[in-house]
This record gives structure tokens, sequence and C-alpha cells, in this order.
């Protein structure tokens, strides 16, 4: 059965998210979790998986950092917490994470989610035997190679569907070290759409921004598989994502809801061409007019890839 998830920056969007037909809602705070739209309370995760339980839905949380011994050390009560609220799943990269959760008896169940390290069956069947009950496929993955991964593992893949994929990441203030270095002073979080450009080439932008975690940089293109999603199917990967970081508020959402009208039709047997472009049309229309869409690594031949 498809599933679609799709990150939430708020409880009001979790609420328009789960009124839309979207299966799951993403959602954590900065602390733990990369590159989420909006770094959420405790309080306002605990409400979002409370609603999710109401209406019959899941929450996932974000607990996929780069862990130094500061925020390992500070983890299990987050975890506790999680647990206690009931969220359905959490993404996890971090092998010290998941020995915590044995170590202190934690039932949550876990994604496992090590960005652009997930790429190979072995890889995630690996972490399959030792309780996984997902993984989050690398970004730079063609279809070729989903395909192939989502053929040999017992558990479904998740693929992002839509949205802005990051590139880069260093746990360095990259930026703020170049305005430093250049004498300015200018805030480098993401609310202030910062870019790099290239030389040769000043129209094809990268987002870069920093927080708690680093710096993060983003692809040209953000990702947007609509016209592809019968290839999805085919490959039998169920388990589509949509990342909200640069697609704020209501246009997410009716973004996701067009994604839910694939799916709506695609299990009813009424998928077609005509049905595809007409979706494809509103999303584009939907989708910020500053940022480009394209299909990533996804229809590149592995070959490519260098």
């Amino acid at each position: 059965m498809i599933e679609i998830i799709a990150t939430a920056e708020s409880v009001e969007q979790a609420h328009s998210l789960f009124d839309a037909g979207v299966d799951a809602v993403y959602v954590g705070e900065d602390q733990y979790g990369l590159r989420m739209p909006a770094s959420l309370a405790k309080e306002e995760i605990a409400e979002i998986a409370k609603l999710a339980h109401e209406k019959n839905k899941r929450v996932i949380a974000a607990v996929n950092a780069i862990m130094h011994n500061d925020r390992i050390e500070a983890i299990a009560p987050y975890l506790e917490f999680l647990q206690s609220i009931g969220v359905h799943a959490i993404t996890v990269g971090d092998a010290g994470v998941i020995h915590l959760l044995r170590k202190n008896e934690l039932s949550l169940p876990f994604i496992y989610d090590a960005q652009t390290m997930v790429t190979s069956a072995n890889q995630i069947n690996f972490w399959v035997k030792r309780g996984a009950i997902g993984a989050v496929a690398a970004r730079e993955l063609t279809y070729e190679e989903l395909k192939a991964v989502q053929e040999k593992v017992p558990v479904p893949i998740e693929v992002q569907v839509y949205g802005a994929t990051c590139i880069y990441q260093s746990k360095r203030p990259l930026v703020e070290n170049y305005f430093r270095f250049t004498d300015q002073k200018k805030p480098t979080s993401k609310e202030q759409n910062l870019f790099l450009s290239e030389y040769k080439n000043a129209d094809k932008q990268y987002s870069i921004f920093e927080d708690v975690n680093g710096t993060h940089i983003f692809a040209a293109e953000d990702l947007n598989l609509m016209p592809h999603l019968d290839m999805l199917i085919e490959a039998n990967i169920t388990q589509w994502k949509l990342d909200g970081i640069f697609t704020k508020g209501e246009p997410f959402v009716k973004i996701a809801s067009l994604f839910v009208e694939a799916k709506r039709a695609i299990m009813e047997g009424r998928w077609s061409k005509e049905a595809c472009e007409k979706l494809n049309e509103q999303l584009i229309a939907y989708h910020p007019e500053d940022r480009t869409l394209g299909t990533g690594f996804f229809l590149k031949s592995p070959s490519e890839i260098k």
C-alpha cells in the first residue's frame, strides 16, 4: 500500500496535512533532527502525536542528526519522551542511538536513515537484522539502483518524491566563517534565502543555510517525481516522502494533496497520462516561483553519477 509521508512545520499544518489525506507526518527538533522545516517544541510534537492517533495516522520523529558526545549523553530522555507520547517510529542514522534504545529497553521502532550512506541492500539488511522497520534511501540513488535495492530488502524504503534535497553538510559554520572573513555581519538561517551560484552559470543557485547542525547546501533543483510515479509502483517502492523545508504553509499542503490524489487514482486504476499531466501542472503552480524543479538523480544511469 502506498504511504505518503510529509514534513510538518507546525501543529496547524500537521492537522491540514492529515485532513488532506497524508498518511504520516515527519516532525522533530533541530537538536536531534536534520533539516526540519521548523524546530518544534516537545509540546507541539506531543500534540501532533495525539492528533495522529485520533485520526488513525502516523507520526515519525527525526532523530537522525550527527551525534557527538554531548548529544548522545543527552538524548535518552528525549527518546523516552517520544515513546511516552506514542510516536510511531523515529529515523536514526547513528549506531549509538540504536544502542541506547536497547540499553534503556525502549520499544521505539526505528527507520534507518544515515543520509548519503544508505546506498545498498546489504547495508539496509544489516540494520533490519538489528530491528530497523524501514530505511530512507540516499537521495543520490538512481531509479535502477532504487529498484534493485527494494527487490533485495524485506522492509519498505522511503524515496523522496518532492522537495529540496541536501547535497552537502558540514558541522562547521562555513557561511558564518565566510562573512567573518569578508567583514560582514549577516544572519545565516534558512529564512535569509541565501544561495551559492556557479561562476560560469549564475542562474544555477544552490540554497545554503546554517543551524545548530552546521552548514547545509541543497541541489539547484527541487525534486518532483509526480510524472514518474508509475515507475515507483513498478519497482514496488510505496513510501513517498514530501519535504517542505522551502515550500511553506498552504502551498505545501496543496502539493501534498495532489500526491494523495495521485495515490488514490493509482490504487483505483484511474491513473493515466492525462491525470498525471493535470496534477503536475497544478504542482508547478503551487511550487515557489523562485525555485526550479527537476528529477535529481532519479532518471540518470548509475554510470553517469560521478
